[in-house]
């Protein structure tokens, strides 16, 4: 079923069509002007607008423009008289999907309102596909695929349904305001405004008007009305941060919000109905915020209808290597030059790190990273000395064994290690035998191996599995082709995973 919006200034056209529609077993909403039409667009969804073109007060075609600016996916199908079918095809130039002329056949308005309904739906379809293929293991701009990240995904996609208010907590750097936005992407509320505040930083004497609006004279320097951010995101949502820094006088001040669903200006007398979803955030504990009488327990349960903790980075360190690869590409695209090559040294730094500012840090690292690396390389010298310095010790090297000679002798003081072990299956000679051998195929064998082994590593990714190798992207997909090792996934598929 369909959602359908009816605008015409003629009663029995509207009656006309609200009839055919519904008998077709669609939903059909009516407006008798323009003017009544966008206020609908403001407030509700729609697959499809019918609109007259001639109307008095608002026309057809600023309709039209209205629908593209608020909806660009829905449909917009003209019903115009003979006398005015230039301005319907100038309608159709400007971005309607069609036009029909009065009188016209109810079979071919059906047919043509079923054509745009399809379109809709592939276009609608198409993009989910893309966000798939190009997203990868990234969720609304959210990278991970840990056990933490896939559970926190499942719950986004039930939360974003639910008209109820949300409240996140979870340290400085996990990205609150990202699951925010994921959720408000994913509600019925998408098209309209998601405005952002951030409690702590705005003072206190400001704080209600910024929330509320004010009017004309309410304090010095309101010199006009201004409308406050609850009102601005009407239909929408609102997302304020670190809401543990909200004062006690504006807490009960939201708190009568969220109870009456009316807010009223600075310096007004009357109230208003506001239609927005709260989310709130914070990287505090708020029941110890309650139990220290540093935040009211009814406002604290108003908010905490639905709750999403987020986990820190330490708990899911299988993550840093997706994180890393992506903040990698993100700043050498934006410096302009190739995305260079992590060694191992780093990566294990990396992965002994306890990150107590979460992805945020890791970002500043590799920003930093990025900047400081040389010849597409990112070495230890890049990384801030304070991570370096508490990185694990690189592992010893095998002894040196020469192709013709014995081991090379170690110190006396210092233990010898032990001989490197043959790689299972692969009957690699640890010496040269009495009859020789070919090092081309041993070496062959033994790259073969450890590409294979790295593939494995990393489900296919072969991105990671270069830099798991320490090589580059390129040079990776070179050996793959002279070793004809089919990994069953597509160069093209595989970037935009990636």
């Amino acid at each position: 079923m369909s959602r359908i919006l009816i605008i015409d200034d003629e009663l029995s056209m509207r009656e006309f069509l609200e009839i055919y529609f519904r008998k077709l077993g669609h939903e059909v909403r009516c407006a008798a002007d323009g003017v009544e039409g966008v206020g609908l667009l403001d407030r509700e969804i729609f697959d499809l607008v019918i609109t007259d073109l001639s109307m008095p007060g608002m026309s057809g075609l600023e309709v039209l423009a209205h629908s593209q600016q608020r909806h660009p996916d829905t449909p917009v199908l003209m019903i115009t008289a003979y006398a005015s079918t230039q301005t319907a095809l100038d309608a159709v130039k400007l971005g309607a999907y069609d036009y029909f002329t009065k009188p016209f056949k109810l079979d071919e308005i059906g047919l043509t309102v079923r054509k745009a309904l399809d379109r809709r739906r592939l276009a609608l379809e198409n993009r989910t596909l893309k966000s798939a293929l190009t997203d990868g293991d990234a969720f609304e701009g959210i990278i991970g695929r840990s056990g933490p990240m896939r559970s926190l995904f499942a719950l986004i996609d039930q939360v974003a349904e639910a008209p109820s208010n949300v409240l996140i907590q979870g340290e400085s750097g996990t990205g609150k305001e990202l699951v925010a936005r994921a959720i408000h992407n994913r509600s019925p509320r998408r098209d309209k405004p998601l405005l952002v505040l951030n409690c702590g930083a705005v003072p206190e004497s400001l704080m209600e008007s910024e929330l509320f609006g004010h009017r004309r004279g309410a304090f010095t320097g309101a010199d006009r009305d201004r409308m406050g951010m609850f009102k601005a995101a009407e239909g929408g949502s609102l997302f304020l941060d670190e809401i543990g820094e909200m004062p006690m006088s504006m807490q009960v001040k939201l708190l009568r919000v969220l109870q009456a669903r009316k807010i009223k200006a600075v310096g007004d007398y009357h109230e208003t109905e506001v239609d927005v979803r709260v989310i709130a955030a914070t990287h505090r504990s708020l029941e110890a915020e309650v139990a220290a009488g540093r935040f009211r327990e009814d406002l604290y349960y108003r908010l905490n209808v639905l709750r999403l903790d987020l986990p820190p980075l330490r708990e899911r360190p299988e993550d840093i290597p997706l994180l890393v690869e992506h903040f990698i590409e993100k700043y050498a695209g934006a410096f302009g030059r190739e995305p260079p090559v992590m060694s191992p040294a780093v990566m294990r730094a990396l992965m002994a790190h306890t990150f107590s500012g979460n992805v945020r840090e890791l970002e500043n690292i590799i920003e930093r990273a990025v900047a400081l690396s040389d010849d597409h390389r990112i070495g230890l010298r890049a990384l801030p000395p304070d991570l370096v310095r508490e990185s694990p010790p690189t592992p010893p090297r095998p002894m040196s064994r020469g192709l013709l000679g014995p081991p090379t002798p170690q110190p006396a003081s210092q233990p010898a290690p032990a001989l490197p072990q043959p790689v299972m299956g692969l009957d690699l000679p640890m010496s040269v035998p009495e009859g020789g051998l070919d090092l081309d195929a041993a070496l062959e064998r033994y790259e073969r191996h450890l590409i294979q082994r790295a593939l494995e590593r990393t489900g296919g990714r072969k991105k990671q599995a270069a830099s798991l190798l320490g090589i580059t992207f390129r040079s990776f997909r070179y050996r793959l082709d002279k070793l004809k090792i089919d990994t069953g996934r597509d160069d093209t598929l595989d970037e935009s995973l990636l």
